[in-house]
């Protein structure tokens, strides 16, 4: 296949569920048969260091955009929305077809926010919409009354190789930022509740960064400091020990697009406690595939940890079900089918 596709997106460097899916989109067929190429526009650093990196992402495109057949723009919150204007304008001044995938957070924040106007622009001038669920599908259509041009299409889980040689331990695990918006201290909360009746062999492992002084310091309060591990951002090797030592899964969030952290569960098979938010609800079935409880519901979180806890069966039951959705639905195969026939679409116009 001649024609290059330019893909827009945070840094590979980037920590975050954008760099994380391209990653996985690079291991596809579809990347090498469309010679995509990734332009990173954002980098987690200083201020001067994430300018300097942008201009260098800009002007590298305005190199490389008149030899390509499409551009493959992702996008979030309202920060990313007006950074990625400068390159949709670009491309449309070339008369290059755009993809806008959408990786918002809420719509409160995004299509409801005070950059709304910016948003419903760009998504009615974009040749195609990716949305990462049926709730961002709708969402969407709300805004520009258009349902044509918006197609549905998953992040995929990782690839994940089994390795028996690693048990399975007593690890309740939390992956991802330590941000209100996660519901950390709720599951401290909740963990707190049954500690010394259920969880007395159990320990609550948080893998990530961000408010990790304010976590101890509110384990300390409910004196559960003793059970609970922040270890801090992990990847490589130690992350791969630690989700396939890690028997439950949680991901108590107020607000999530397709969280990638749920599908890296589903990868290595670990049942998972969670909220129905941003995409997931097109998915969940309580106690088949997941235990699932409402944002902000101590009570209930804590009922769904004492469940899973106590329930062996049931473990292996929904650890069976995540293996099988991260080896179908959210396969990267089965993904980047999708994004296959979407490029031949937009390319042959």
């Amino acid at each position: 296949m001649n024609k290059k596709i330019i893909v827009l997106a945070t840094s590979r460097k980037t920590r975050g569920g954008i760099t994380s899916v391209i990653k996985e989109y690079e291991k596809s067929k579809v990347w090498e048969k469309w010679n995509c190429s990734w332009i990173g526009t954002y980098v987690d650093r200083g201020n001067l260091i994430k300018l300097l990196y942008f201009i260098k992402a800009f002007f590298h495109f305005l190199y490389v955009v008149p030899s390509a057949g499409l551009i493959h723009i992702h996008f979030s919150e309202s920060t990313t929305a007006v950074r990625k204007t400068f390159f949709f304008v670009i491309a449309k001044i070339f008369q290059k077809p755009v993809i806008l995938h959408f990786h918002a957070f809420s719509p409160e924040d995004t299509l409801q926010g005070k950059r709304k106007k910016l948003y419903k622009e760009l998504l009615k001038q974009a040749d195609a919409i990716i949305a990462l669920s049926h709730f961002w599908k709708i969402q969407i259509e709300n805004i520009i009354g258009i349902t044509d041009k918006i197609k549905v299409i998953y992040n995929p889980c990782p690839t994940v190789y089994p390795d028996n040689s690693i048990e399975k331990q007593n690890i309740i695990l939390f992956a991802g930022t330590l941000i209100e918006r996660k519901g950390y201290k709720d599951l401290i909360k909740a963990f707190s509740r049954i500690n010394k009746v259920k969880c007395k062999n159990w320990k609550l492992v948080f893998a990530g960064n961000g408010e990790i002084e304010k976590g101890k310091s509110l384990a300390q309060e409910l004196h559960v400091d003793d059970k609970i591990l922040f270890k801090g951002w992990i990847s490589g090797n130690e992350k791969d020990e630690l989700f396939k030592s890690s028997s439950i899964f949680f991901l108590p969030s107020y607000a999530e697009g397709f969280p990638m952290a749920v599908l890296d569960a589903w990868a290595y098979g670990i049942p998972i406690i969670t909220t129905p938010v941003g995409g997931l609800p097109d998915i969940l079935v309580h106690g088949e595939n997941a235990m699932v409880f409402e944002a902000g519901d101590i009570q209930g979180l804590a009922k769904n940890l004492e469940s899973l806890i106590c329930n062996e069966e049931l473990r292996i039951k929904i650890s069976k079900s995540s293996l099988e959705l991260s080896q179908g639905l959210f396969n990267i195969k089965t993904i980047s089918n999708q994004l296959d026939e979407l490029y031949t679409q937009l390319c042959l116009r």
